[in-house]
């Protein structure tokens, strides 16, 4: 999926080099649409609407059979136990598949999805690209990624050992911060732009740039 055009692309990928001109750190910079599906927690709400309803029908019966024989027409029909079992699994068949339905707009879905849940995936998403694209990709140990994933609006930056040596995690918050500032007003390259130029600040305290250093990693931003 595009979020940029070619003009802000090169505005991430200027700030990029621009950084990287202070330091030794390589940045690597990438954002996607979505850290993952949550289908597994559409089938969760599903199931939990589902059997919810089930156990209505078991423990209060009286009100679903009554609408369900004047739906047939049968006002004083009395039922026999396979019949409300019956009625039960179809209730609850229809139920989940129906949740189910609903949660394939995607807003509905992001919006059942816990915050926590959110963190959880963004966060394995980003370890799993920060692996492949920037761990151990450089001589020094000096890669950097800062991961935006949109729709969870949540941002990471991991950082390979020998910045993680120098540098806490929580070092880099003010840099998420300003990029989810930026983001909230749908300025994403803004956003991108005020991520790296925090991180580069901060490289440059802990990893001035030597005069042999150079460009190991691609400066463009990556978009998935």
């Amino acid at each position: 999926m595009i979020f940029l055009d070619e003009k802000q692309h090169k505005q991430v990928s200027s700030a990029v080099a621009a950084a990287e001109l202070k330091s030794s750190g390589e940045i690597v910079t990438i954002t996607t649409q979505q850290s993952d599906s949550y289908s597994d927690i559409a089938l969760v709400w599903a199931a939990i609407v589902s059997f919810a309803l089930i156990t209505i029908l078991i423990f209060i019966p009286e009100p679903v059979l009554h609408w369900y024989g004047a739906l047939h027409g049968e006002w004083n029909a009395e039922w026999l136990p396979y019949e409300v079992f019956a009625i039960a699994a179809g209730i609850g068949i229809l139920s989940f598949l129906l949740v189910w339905l609903a949660q394939l707009w995607t807003p509905l879905r992001f919006a059942l999805v816990p915050g926590r849940v959110k963190d959880a995936r963004v966060q394995d998403r980003a370890i799993d690209l920060f692996k492949v694209g920037a761990e151990k990709r450089t001589q020094g140990r000096t890669g950097i990624l800062i991961y935006l994933s949109m729709s969870e609006r949540r941002a990471e930056i991991l950082a390979d050992e020998a910045i993680a040596s120098k540098v806490d995690a929580e070092v880099w918050g003010d840099a998420m911060n300003a990029m989810l500032a930026e983001l909230k007003n749908g300025r994403l390259a803004e956003g991108m732009v005020a991520a790296i130029d925090r991180v580069g600040d901060i490289l440059a305290r802990h990893f001035p740039r030597a005069d042999d250093d150079e460009n190991e990693l691609p400066d463009r931003l990556i978009e998935l």
